[in-house]
């Protein structure tokens, strides 16, 4: 078998500029597309995109196929009128040279949780749609994914492991 030769960069999106103190899938990640296809690079390797575990490692997800939030741009979010300018300027100055995780969890999960509570409220009809869509297409692990994350919330993100035994 021949193959033509190409090349790319490894680069996880964390690893992108970003307001929210960690790179994600905005603005950044799409002039960074840009770069490399203005560059001719066709592979862009990204590492494994979902929700890290134990000391925020990729490899330490919670799910094989959940993504991670915060990878979710909050921009854009805006722009989809979920979060406002108001709610975006609130966030404190990131470490430029590092992602400190604890911050950005402590600042971006709360403005995830209202752009999802403004998604319930006022989101389109195609927008519930593609929701409703989405969640059918993916029930084979979704709802088990979606129970466990809230049953280890409710444990104070406990390891599963000393969970009361009917849980």
């Amino acid at each position: 078998m021949i193959f033509s030769r190409s090349s790319g960069i490894l680069l996880h999106p964390t690893s992108l500029p970003g307001p929210s103190g960690i790179g994600d899938m905005g603005a950044a990640a799409f002039h960074f597309i840009d770069v490399l296809s203005d560059m001719s690079q066709h592979l862009w390797q990204v590492l494994p995109l979902g929700p890290t575990g134990y000391a925020n490692s990729p490899y330490q997800s919670f799910s094989a196929f959940a993504g991670n939030p915060l990878l979710i741009s909050l921009e854009k979010l805006a722009e989809e009128d979920f979060l406002t300018a108001e709610q975006l300027h609130k966030m404190p100055a990131f470490p430029p040279e590092r992602v400190d995780y604890g911050l950005v969890i402590q600042h971006k999960i709360p403005l995830l949780k209202e752009a999802s509570a403004a998604f319930q409220m006022q989101a389109s009809t195609v927008e519930r749609k593609n929701f409703e869509d989405f969640c059918a297409a993916n029930q084979a692990w979704l709802d088990d994914y979606a129970l466990f994350m809230a049953l280890k919330n409710v444990q104070d993100l406990r390891p599963w492991t000393p969970w009361p035994p009917e849980l």
